[in-house]
Formats: C-alpha cells, structure tokens, sequence
C-alpha cells in the first residue's frame, strides 16, 4: 500500500510540473497580450503600434523571448510611425494586497499620463475608486515625472499627498475614504518611474529611430 500510495503521489507531481512547464510559455503569452490591452488605455489615442522592449544590462532590447530578464516596456508609435509614449508595469502593496499597474510615460513632456489596474483585491466601494474617482484621476495626465539634472533619479518623488492638499505637479492628491489604495497607487509610479526612466533616457533616441 505504501508503494502504491508513493507511486500515485509521484506520478500526480509529475504531471503538475509537467503541466506548469507546457502552460507556461501560454500564460506569458496571455499575459503579455493583458498588459498590452491596457497598455493601449494609458498612451495617447494616437498610438497606432506597440513594441515590446527589455532594458537588460545597459542594453535595450527586443523583447521577444518571455524569459528574458530585465525591465519591460512597449514603446507606442503613431501612424507616422513617431514614439508618443512609454508603458511599463509597477505594483506597490496596497490595503489589501498588492496593486499591479500598467502606466504610461510620455518622453517629451516627461509625463506620467494615466495607469491601468493589472490586479488588485482592495475593498469594493472604497480602493476600487482609483478607477472611478474623477478627482483622483484628474491628478493624470499632467503628473511629473521629470528627471534630475544628472539623470540619475526623479528630480522629485512622485508622493500622494492628503485629499485636498496638493500643491506640486508631482503630488497625487488622494481619494478621502481610500487613502491606503491612493498611496500605493503613488509608491507603484515612483518605484516604476524611479527605476525604469534613469535607464531609458540614454535609448529614447534609440526607440524614437526604431520606427515600425
């Protein structure tokens, strides 16, 4: 019985891994395509072609293998074939867990112009007005994100300041009632936008010659 039983418990962990390796390479694919969708939503209407990008080692690269380590981004294009903007994905912990972003970047403004929810478990009614809150999302698109003058670093930390006390075109003024979901929603953008902008200045020409 007990070499029955070890025989059926290793033959049931051979087929989960054996279906976690052949499910993987789809659920990249299908989450690649997710964060395409929404990246659509968080670039200028105009953009008419998204490719995706790695910045690994100093380099940028064409993202075309899902395994690739580095940070990812989709550089947006017009018909015109012109760069009108950047998106990448961020996350920060939340009230209730983790809040995934996509935002969007725009380069010649140095612009923060919107995000789009990835995942996120925060109360109905409550956190969920990140997406609804017209106050809240009056804070997009116009939301600095400049770099300092070595390029180092935000020139000013993108923070979420109380409902009502914004002062700076950096500060995102928080939804009252949903504080919590409002902060991570400010600490996603600066964690992404402070690690993902110092190393793209120096491929922003790169990407605006790479026409489609």
């Amino acid at each position: 019985m007990i070499l029955v039983l070890g025989g059926i418990a290793l033959l049931c962990g051979m087929l989960i891994v054996m279906a976690d390796e052949l499910s993987r390479p789809y659920a990249a694919a299908n989450r690649r395509q997710a964060t395409e969708t929404l990246a659509r939503r968080v670039v200028p209407a105009s953009a008419a072609t998204i490719r995706p990008y790695v910045l690994a080692g100093g380099q940028l690269l064409a993202d075309t293998a899902p395994d690739r380590q580095g940070q990812r981004l989709l550089a947006a294009y017009d018909a015109q074939g012109k760069l009108v903007g950047i998106a990448a994905e961020a996350a920060a912990r939340g009230y209730a867990g983790q809040v995934q972003l996509v935002y969007g970047y725009d380069p010649a403004r140095e612009t923060i112009t919107g995000f789009a929810v990835v995942r996120m478990a925060e109360t109905p009614g409550l956190g969920d007005k990140i997406l609804s809150d017209k106050g809240f999302l009056a804070n997009f698109p116009g939301l600095d994100a400049r770099l300092s003058a070595d390029g180092r670093a935000l020139a000013h930390p993108i923070v979420t300041v109380g409902h009502g006390k914004k002062t700076a075109p950096w500060q995102i003024d928080a939804i009252c009632g949903a504080t919590v979901t409002s902060r991570a929603v400010g600490t996603a953008l600066n964690q992404g936008a402070g690690s993902l902008l110092p190393s793209l200045r120096p491929h922003l020409a790169t990407l605006a010659k790479d026409r489609p």
